[in-house]
């Protein structure tokens, strides 16, 4: 097996290791959100917001993934101009992806500090 080969397998793999990334994680997502629906006899807005806080995670985790093999694939197979530059579009609108999912997951963009906890007030 050739060294290009062996990288397309290797982008192969971690292509369905995202693909699988996103599928269980809707499935694992849904799954606890009517598990939370069916004891709380109707469910609240919270069990949405946890539904929707999980299902973005597995998705934002499968397009971290699906990004990674794109990388190997343009890096270590095809690396012409041509690549490189439809690899860089392809990151760019994950990216954005990536960071919209962020900002609705978390309600804060991936650069902006966590909401420290409110401590004891100073005297």
């Amino acid at each position: 097996m050739s060294f290009q080969e062996s990288m397309e397998l290797v982008g192969e793999v971690v292509d369905v290791a995202g693909v699988v990334a996103i599928v269980i994680g809707a499935v694992v997502a849904s799954l606890l959100a009517g598990r939370e629906l069916l004891g709380r006899r109707g469910g609240s807005r919270d069990t949405y917001v946890n539904y929707r806080q999980r299902l973005g995670r597995s998705i934002l985790l499968g397009l971290e993934l699906l990004v990674a093999a794109d990388i190997i694939r343009t890096v270590a197979i095809t690396p012409t101009f041509e690549s490189v530059g439809v690899l860089a579009l392809i990151v760019l609108v994950r990216t954005f992806l990536s960071w919209s999912l962020e900002l609705e997951i978390t309600g804060r963009w991936p650069w902006q500090k966590e909401p420290e906890a409110a401590g004891p007030a100073a005297p």
